[in-house]
């Protein structure tokens, strides 16, 4: 039987990422990225990576992303892979 290609879960959301990467704690300390769903929401840590996304510290970004789930995912991995669609806004901060 062969598997379709929307057998995967994925799905697009909007992000806003923080101007500054902050000290956090994954496996070891780290440098993350700070993001929230909309404005008025609080900031989280963001262990992983974008693929495709060029931060650069000092803007604060809004962006749109895929999140994908990632089948059997390393065991210090995420379980979910976020690739960037289009960055929607670039401000300096």
């Amino acid at each position: 039987m062969q598997c379709s290609k929307n057998s995967a879960e994925s799905n697009e959301k909007i992000m806003i990422v923080g101007p500054q990467l902050v000290d956090c704690e994954g496996v070891s300390p780290m440098k993350c990225m700070q993001v929230k769903a909309k404005e008025s929401d609080n900031w989280e840590y963001f262990y992983g990576n974008i693929q495709g996304f060029n931060y650069e510290s000092g803007y604060e970004y809004v962006i749109k992303v895929k999140v994908e789930e990632v089948k059997n995912p390393p065991a210090d991995g995420s379980s979910q892979q976020y690739t960037l669609i289009t960055q929607v806004s670039k401000t300096k901060k």
